[in-house]
């Protein structure tokens, strides 16, 4: 098991990218990023991203893309898209385009950029 500070880092870069989707979103909507606005659009994708976090036992391997990378980015996506839906949210199919694509490469992608620092710490404690 990767150590708890590795976890609780992973897990606030996850949260922080879904907050620069929601405001990159906002803005280029021209909707105000007010708190209360940001809070609305942020916390389906929230909780999605616990959900995801809590089934794959992300904690385990937080830097991992297989799993629970990809897994991960899936749940968010989804399960943001449906708490959007029963919220009385708008879920048009180019925004969950948008947000399968831009959470991809947000979720994923920061995985992708860690290995080989990963890597290289890991190599030093040998």
């Amino acid at each position: 098991m990767k150590s708890w500070r590795t976890a609780v880092v992973a897990f606030v870069v996850d949260a922080v990218l879904i907050l620069a989707f929601v405001l990159i979103g906002r803005r280029s909507h021209g909707e105000a990023a007010t708190v209360g606005g940001v809070l609305t659009t942020y916390w389906p994708f929230f909780i999605g991203l616990v959900a995801g976090w809590l089934v794959t036992w992300a904690w385990r391997r937080p830097l991992a893309l297989i799993w629970p990378g990809v897994p991960v980015w899936l749940m968010t996506v989804a399960l943001g898209m449906l708490i959007r839906t029963s919220a009385g949210q708008g879920v048009e199919p180019a925004f969950i385009a948008v947000a399968f694509v831009v959470l991809g490469v947000f979720l994923v992608g920061w995985r992708i950029a860690a290995i080989p620092f990963a890597r290289r710490r890991a190599l030093r404690r040998v």
